[in-house]
């Protein structure tokens, strides 16, 4: 049962935390303008009407565009450690690095070649 009081401190982390969390959730809720009015209940409370339908074509590419760049550039910051303790690593650890960079070439190739990296 001693190993059961290490645990206290993060129950009491958790605890605290909810408490604040309820807390702010209740003082917002007892805090917060009551006066609802037609125009608030409308889906847009801009003011403009809406223009138009709802169902509007945008191409997806930017979205992939950013996907890809995301995906590059997260997978880019794993090379950092690698480069401040490459010499520790040895051969195993530079072959493992250029397996990576390999897949992440391979990756940028496909997405090149499917056009994804086109601005237009």
């Amino acid at each position: 049962m001693e190993h059961l009081g290490a645990y206290a401190n993060m129950v009491m982390a958790l605890g605290v935390g909810l408490f604040c969390l309820a807390a702010g959730m209740v003082i917002s809720w007892m805090g917060r303008p009551s006066n609802l009015t037609p125009v608030k209940l409308e889906t847009y409370e801009c003011g403009e009407p809406t223009v138009g339908t709802d169902q509007v074509r945008f191409r997806t590419l930017f979205y992939l565009f950013a996907i890809v760049f995301v995906v590059f550039d997260v997978e880019a910051i794993f090379l950092f450690p690698v480069a401040v303790v490459f010499r520790q690593m040895g051969w195993f650890g530079f072959l493992e690095m250029l397996a990576f960079v390999i897949i992440l070439l391979l990756g940028l190739a496909y997405a090149w070649r499917k056009g994804v990296l086109k601005w237009q």
